[in-house]
């Protein structure tokens, strides 16, 4: 039974689980080194809550009720010890991930499950630096998490049945639909998904043409809600580049480079609406074209 959920990293992704979690009747411990990142996220909670209430989706009373449910926690430790599912929403890079995997090791409880919400990197990998692979899975949520339904329940090579399971009922039990892959370089959603932005970049640079026009063909032609290049925006291009150099290390096929466009703007520090400028500019969370003089049109 899981009852006790720890929640790692309290930015887009982290506090979107914890929001979801809790508005299910799920116990929410949500954990970040800064305060000030934790007050951030729980805020975040709040008005999200809030345009729920206006949308008549949740009551004011389910709200309060549901945030009752969240605990704030900057310690590792204590914010684990009666956790029955951890799952590690940090930044993604490797690194980062693989350390805090083998803190989760030495902290839970030997019986809790261990789950990431990577978008990319292997679960086989990060199941290795545990003792416990078979209790390693990945759960890719969605962006808006309480919005979107899917969860990429994602099996490293080690993971057990009994926990492929647990995760997939726990998905069905928050109104989510699991659909389980196998661990290889980005997955499903990323291997499909960040291929076809990188190459929407590619055609911005190569002048095929502008911004405002790739997006529109894409959401005309094709019925996407969004185009690629303000998705890419909406994702943050720093980690469209870290998921596409995941996707050319683990294959090594020259289709998965990324586009030297995008490797300028990371560079840049142009990441998309959290920085305020990408494909796009972002004033006041308005969405305008950025200059032409940036980007050829035709």
């Amino acid at each position: 039974m899981i009852k006790n959920i720890s929640i790692i990293g309290s930015g887009t992704m982290g506090n979107g689980i914890a929001h979801t979690f809790a508005q299910y009747g799920f116990s929410v411990t949500l954990i970040d080194i800064a305060k000030v990142q934790l007050e951030k996220g729980f805020s975040t909670i709040e008005k999200n809550m809030d345009r729920m209430i206006q949308k008549g989706i949740l009551t004011e009373n389910q709200k309060q009720e549901s945030l009752k449910r969240i605990v704030l926690s900057d310690s590792m430790p204590e914010g684990l010890l009666e956790a029955d599912l951890v799952i590690e929403a940090a930044t993604e890079n490797q690194d980062i991930k693989l350390k805090i995997f083998k803190d989760l090791d030495r902290f839970c409880k030997p019986e809790a499950i261990l789950a990431t919400n990577t978008s990319s990197i292997s679960i086989t990998k990060i199941a290795a630096v545990t003792n416990r692979p078979g209790q390693v899975i990945g759960m890719h949520f969605m962006n808006p998490v309480p919005v979107m339904k899917l969860v990429e329940v994602v099996l490293g090579y080690d993971t057990d049945q009994e926990t492929v399971r647990s995760i997939i009922e726990l998905s069905k039990e928050i109104e989510k639909i699991p659909v389980c892959v196998n661990d290889y370089p980005g997955f499903i959603s990323n291997r499909i998904l960040m291929p076809m932005i990188n190459e929407a970049i590619c055609t911005l640079f190569e002048g095929v043409a502008g911004v405002q026009e790739i997006d529109s063909i894409m959401k005309l032609g094709m019925a996407h809600p969004m185009g690629p290049l303000q998705l890419a925006d909406f994702i943050g291009l720093d980690v469209c580049l870290a998921i596409m150099e995941v996707l050319f290390e683990g294959f090594k096929n020259p289709k998965y480079a990324p586009c030297p466009l995008l490797v300028n703007m990371v560079a840049a520090r142009h990441l998309g609406s959290k920085t305020g400028e990408g494909f796009y500019s972002y004033i006041k969370g308005n969405k305008e074209l950025v200059v032409a003089s940036r980007f050829k049109t035709i």
